[in-house]
């Protein structure tokens, strides 16, 4: 009995534990990079690029597995992707002291927003149908990208698809682990990830004192702060409304702003709720039983704080790995996602024109005004909704928005 129980409990971590860990790759492989460009944008020296690697990494994973912890729910912390972007640009003529300071400032906004209760207000006003529209369109360029590959090396991409496909027919639970176990081992027999120079070195935090000026406070507090909340926040909390997680917005925005005050002294720009990784966390991939996928988050920070322990070494590791194994990989692990956020997207028949419209305004990734394309897609869908329905949306509770299968299943 025991050694059943003990088979029981291993299977139910795998899946989340899994998930946990490639959203972690996918995180590190796809876009950390920037974080790099931007540091040498700002001239910073190796140990300041360090301090920045560490303080981002460590409070995305402490404020990622407290929150997954105390609500139980898979909340997937990352770093502000689009800030970073932002950052690649503006540090080039931000003395990076000012930098600190604008960081400080944008993190303190997120506190104050979250003691609010404004951010779960809004994000209750939108359809379902809405939400759903949005999140498959963020997700379609990442499902695309999975099949792209093959143009660029077809043995790898070829390989990772046809795997997929054939275990998700005879034991569907063991796709996604499958394809990221023979993905990594094709590489290393292969020999195109080379670990020969690895040497794991501690990072250490490097504390710079913040500066302020009006400028800063307009042209990078301000941006950084409506960039993530637009780019990172809203679709990140729609990932958890779309798949039946119903923790109030209040105390991630409270927690994560909090955490990115803390932290911005030592270099992290900011960090957020996530929403491309949070989708392989939070979906059925992760665990066929919604209420074990929290686990994923514990997972994730746990990796998260790993990386952070030894900075710079270990996030080169994942950026190494051929950017073919990310996008197929992520892709692969987010098609169950896409496939529901779409059926979502379509079921009501009073929000479905306008959800389509949300879709392919968000699949289109505008670019308007610095502001990222989810944004846009989110506020033509609405104003399409209002249009052809002829009024606002109603605000609902979260027990309301969800459909009845879901409600049914959380409340269990």
């Amino acid at each position: 009995m025991s050694s059943l129980h003990l088979s029981i409990h291993f299977r139910d971590l795998t899946h989340p534990v899994i998930a946990g860990l490639i959203s972690v790759i996918v995180n590190y492989g796809g876009t950390f990079i920037l974080v790099f460009q931007a540091a040498k944008v700002a001239s910073l020296s190796p140990e300041l690029t360090a301090s920045w690697v560490w303080s981002i990494s460590i409070g995305v994973g402490i404020t990622g597995l407290l929150l997954s912890w105390f609500s139980r729910e898979p909340i997937i912390v990352a770093w502000s992707t689009p800030a970073a972007a932002f950052l690649v640009v503006s540090l080039a003529t931000t003395p990076y002291a000012e930098a600190i300071g604008a960081y400080l400032i944008s993190g303190a906004a997120f506190v104050l927003l979250g003691l609010s209760g404004c951010f779960e207000k809004v994000i209750r006003l939108i359809p379902p149908g809405i939400a759903s529209g949005l999140l498959a369109g963020i997700l379609l360029q990442f499902g695309i990208g999975a099949f792209s590959g093959m143009s660029i090396d077809p043995l790898l991409a070829g390989l990772l698809i046809v795997t997929y496909i054939v275990l998700k027919r005879f034991t569907a639970r063991y796709a996604v682990v499958g394809i990221l176990v023979l993905g990594l081992a094709f590489l290393l027999i292969q020999g195109r990830v080379d670990l020969s120079e690895l040497e794991l070195k501690f990072a250490v935090p490097v504390f710079t004192m913040p500066e302020f000026s009006l400028n800063t406070l307009l042209s990078v507090a301000l941006p950084l702060f409506l960039i993530t909340l637009t780019g990172q926040y809203m679709p990140g909390m729609l990932v958890l409304r779309n798949d039946g997680f119903k923790t109030s917005a209040n105390p991630i925005v409270t927690v994560t702003g909090l955490g990115s005050l803390i932290m911005a002294p030592f270099g992290s720009h900011a960090f957020n709720i996530a929403a491309i990784t949070a989708a392989i966390c939070t979906g059925k991939e992760a665990h066929e039983d919604h209420s074990k996928r929290w686990i994923s988050g514990i997972a994730a920070g746990v990796f998260y704080i790993l990386i952070g322990i030894f900075g710079v070494t270990l996030a080169a590791v994942f950026m190494a790995l051929p950017t073919v194994f990310i996008t197929t990989l992520a892709g692969l692990a987010l098609l169950g996602t896409i496939g529901g956020s779409l059926a979502g997207a379509m079921a009501d028949l009073k929000s479905r024109e306008a959800a389509l419209i949300t879709f392919l305004a968000a699949s289109a990734n505008i670019n308007l005004l610095g502001i990222s394309g989810a944004f846009w897609g989110l506020l033509i869908g609405l104003m399409a909704y209002i249009v052809l329905n002829g009024r606002f949306p109603h605000y609902k509770s979260i027990s309301e928005k969800m459909s009845p299968s879901i409600s049914k299943k959380i409340n269990k």
